[in-house]
Parts: structure tokens; C-alpha cells; sequence
């Protein structure tokens, strides 16, 4: 059985929900963005152990605060290639960004390859089903462009502002995947 949960935000951001198995966190999203069609939203709103420990961790999150904790989570239909994308995401520290062509490069280094695409980085990361614990947000276009976030552009603008990122050096593009 799948569950959901509401997490009230800060009021520039847009609120949460959670999805879990029971056990484990598999799912969270900002309401009313492009990524809710990833996720069960028609399922009993329960507060869960699971919920409370993500909560927290938000809560110390959205305090300016780097949690010392990972809430236990799971990720259904993992291939190979996006569990590499998720474990170089999960290295970007709070405040840091990386681009979708960082990723690319040290995904080719890795397997000893000449190139990979940057494009399917950036469908792996937009696949992403848990965000800001897995830090999409922190991957953005080689040329500044916050593009590719399926949380919704405000809040990833958000997100970013509020680790202190410098946002001078990037920008909302007029169209594309980010609005």
C-alpha cells in the first residue's frame, strides 16, 4: 500500500508530499509541479515514522541548517545508469552546484569512455522522484540556465537562493523544460 503526506513549507516555497511503502520514503515532491505525475497521489494521507523523520529533516533543511541525518529511502525502477546519476548527486554538498556536463564527464571518466551525453544526465536527473534529499536542484546548465527542474523554476530558485548560491551568474530561460 502506498501513503502520502503533506509538509507545510516555508511560504516562498510551494508545499510537499511524501509517498511511502509503509517503511520507506519513495517519493517527494513539490504540490502542483510537473513532478506530481510521477508519484501515487491518490492513496491514504497517513502520518507515517517515515514521515516524521522526513519532516525533520525539512524542518532542519528549510532552518538553514544541513541535516547530519538521510531519511531511509527507496527508489522503485532504478536502472544502472540513474543510480550513477543519483550517487554523483548525493555528493553535491549544500550551496554547491554542479552541471549536467560535470556529470556527463564523470560519468565517461568512470567508464573510461570519450563522452557521454549530457542529455541523458538530464533525464536521469529529471527523473529524480525524491527531491532536495536527492539534490536535483543543485545541477544546472553549463551556460547558467536553471533548466530541467520538474519541482517548478520558483522553487528551485528558491532552493538555490536559500543555500546561498550567488544568483547573478544564472537565469530562467524563457521556455523549455524549467517553467
Amino acid at each position: 500500500m502506498i501513503y502520502k503526506y503533506t509538509y507545510q513549507t516555508p511560504k516562498q516555497f510551494s508545499n510537499m508530499i511524501m509517498n511511502s511503502d509503509g517503511e520507506y520514503l519513495t517519493g517527494l515532491w513539490f504540490e502542483g509541479s510537473k513532478d506530481t505525475s510521477k508519484h501515487e497521489t491518490n492513496c491514504e494521507e497517513k502520518l507515517l515514522p517515515i514521515f516524521k523523520q522526513t519532516s525533520k529533516w525539512l524542518d532542519l533543511y528549510f532552518a538553514g541548517k544541513v541535516p547530519n541525518f538521510i531519511p531511509k529511502y527507496k527508489i522503485n525502477n532504478l536502472t544502472p545508469f540513474r543510480k550513477e546519476v543519483i550517487d554523483i548527486m548525493n555528493t553535491i554538498n549544500y550551496g554547491e552546484l554542479l552541471t549536467y556536463n560535470d556529470i556527463s564527464e564523470i560519468i565517461a571518466k568512470k567508464r573510461g569512455i570519450e563522452k557521454m551525453s549530457s542529455q541523458a544526465v538530464g533525464g536521469a536527473v529529471g527523473w529524480n522522484p525524491i527531491c532536495i534529499i536527492i539534490p536535483c536542484h543543485r545541477v544546472v546548465g553549463t551556460n547558467g540556465s536553471l533548466t530541467g527542474y520538474g519541482g517548478g523554476i520558483n522553487n528551485k530558485v528558491e532552493l538555490l537562493k536559500h543555500e546561498g548560491i550567488d544568483m547573478e551568474k544564472y537565469f530562467v530561460p524563457k521556455k523549455g523544460t524549467a517553467l
